[in-house]
């Protein structure tokens, strides 16, 4: 469900009958609910206009909903080194960029999050 850019999770509670939704992506909590989809619609437009006047109210910017464009500044020469790798890869730079960062991301959730970057065992002597 989508309202504004603002992307929302839906779950239902079999033992009330309520369906209830989370807007995903945000450092803010967005939450709301309703008896059928046309109520849980019009729950989430709400929310999402409460949330946008109450940071307006306060002078705050609102957490938006990610874009998907993400400027990287780096060294002309890193830059180049990207460029050959992705086209040894048969990929485009963007292309081979996302899978690298998808690879990272999916390496750091399979370690501990206070656990080393890596590991040293003992052998005995």
């Amino acid at each position: 469900m989508k309202y504004k850019g603002y992307e929302a999770r839906i779950e239902y509670d079999d033992t009330i009958g309520i369906l209830h939704g989370t807007v995903v992506g945000l450092r803010d909590v967005i939450t709301f609910q309703g008896e059928c989809v046309s109520a849980l619609r019009d729950a989430f437009a709400d929310s999402v206009e409460d949330y946008l006047a109450m940071c307006a109210e306060r002078g705050e910017e609102p957490d938006r909903p990610f874009s998907g464009r993400l400027l990287v500044r780096m060294s002309p020469q890193l830059h180049r080194e990207i460029t050959l790798a992705a086209g040894r890869a048969g990929k485009s730079l963007n292309r081979w960029i996302e899978d690298v960062l998808a690879q990272a991301v999916r390496s750091a959730e399979e370690r501990p999050a206070d656990g080393p970057l890596h590991e040293h065992s003992r052998v005995p002597l």
